[in-house]
């Protein structure tokens, strides 16, 4: 009997980054152990397309598990972050070929994400238990009016940090999340910032191509002088994809200043470095005012106004946006990440029969 309740609630958590992959073991909502896999970047450089890691990620995988004497047979499901697929609602979905596929060929684009429903699948299937996702980078809850981009040839899409933002909303507003008309912001390498409608979250800034910068995106640019940078790039010899990498990975604070550390950056503000604070000043500037346009999409009606993320650990640059957006509603700050607690939620809501599990299509 004891046995039969391990199997219900003991839970295999892969999180894969560009270039590491946290693996974590749970035990219902109690996590037992956590371990972060770091690869060399040369290595990872060696694979031209995302999914071709996925040999490399699962050999790392099985051994740090071989290591953590991991007991197979009492696992109950296996769940990776879910990448940029088709987009779907929110939920926890059960990896199929279809979603097997387009992760492969990564449908909305590359990124490590992509690599959490292969990776499960391929932990799962022998063991004949469920490999899970849980809120996918590619949620889409979006309105109609929200998919306008101003051009019919160009529709814009909902691609943000939802896995971390949904988790936070549930953990800070329980139950009245379903009821609240909320703002929630993560602040990262790239920032999300985002409208919630009853639980649905109605309107995105694209964390990849819209909205503020971070620490190492663009966020949104002006268009003509962006034709006229990449046309330029690429009359040097520059691939559409380096170019791609450049604006995603090489924007934002490090492009200003550098380096993507914050806490550098708050250090150089200390020691008197103008520019420094002024990018800072800048930062908080520009999630102001996408604070402000998702305010705006909800009437102007705010409940509350969330903020998480990595950069939430910095008080001056919460601070800052604090001072602009006060005025708007109630704010909580969480700081961090809860990506991994997120994920074993979200299996372990399907587990215990609380959540029916989605079905990708």
């Amino acid at each position: 009997m004891q046995g039969e309740q391990h199997r219900e609630v003991h839970i295999l958590v892969i999180n894969p980054g560009a270039v590491s992959i946290k693996l974590g073991l749970f035990d219902g909502s109690e996590q037992v152990w956590s371990e972060s896999i770091y690869h060399p970047e040369e290595r990872i450089r060696e694979f031209s397309r995302v999914a071709d890691e996925e040999d490399f990620r699962y050999d790392a995988l099985v051994e740090v598990c071989e290591a953590k004497q991991v007991q197979w047979d009492r696992l109950a499901a296996v769940v990776g972050r879910g990448g940029l697929m088709k987009p779907v609602a929110g939920g926890t979905y059960g990896v199929n070929l279809l979603m097997l596929r387009d992760l492969r060929e990564g449908y909305q684009g590359e990124h490590a994400s992509n690599l959490g429903g292969l990776l499960a699948h391929r932990l799962a299937e022998p063991l004949g238990i469920p490999a899970l996702v849980v809120d996918p980078v590619a949620v889409d809850e979006m309105h109609d009016l929200a998919r306008y981009s101003g051009h019919c040839d160009i529709e814009r899409r909902s691609l943000a940090h939802t896995l971390n933002i949904k988790a936070v909303c549930r953990e800070v507003l329980g139950a009245e999340y379903s009821t609240l008309r909320v703002v929630a912001v993560h602040l990262g390498s790239g920032v999300s910032v985002t409208a919630h409608e009853c639980g649905t979250m109605i309107d995105v800034n694209n964390a990849v191509e819209e909205g503020p910068f971070g620490t190492e995106r663009t966020g949104a640019l002006p268009v003509l002088q962006l034709a006229e940078w990449v046309a330029a790039r690429l009359e040097e010899g520059h691939a559409v994809r380096a170019i791609q990498r450049m604006l995603t990975g090489s924007g934002g604070l490090y492009s200003y200043l550098g380096t993507k550390n914050l806490l550098e950056i708050e250090a150089r503000v200390e020691s008197g470095d103008r520019q420094a604070e002024e990018v800072l000043e800048a930062l908080s500037y520009q999630v102001s005012k996408e604070i402000g346009a998702m305010s705006a999409v909800l009437a102007g009606d705010v409940d509350h106004i969330l903020i998480t993320g990595g950069m939430a650990n910095s008080r001056r640059l919460v601070g800052m946006i604090e001072s602009r957006v006060c005025k708007f509603a109630p704010i909580t700050v969480l700081p961090g990440e809860r990506e991994m607690e997120a994920l074993a939620l979200g299996a372990l809501r399907v587990l215990r029969g609380e959540e029916e599990q989605a079905e990708y299509r």
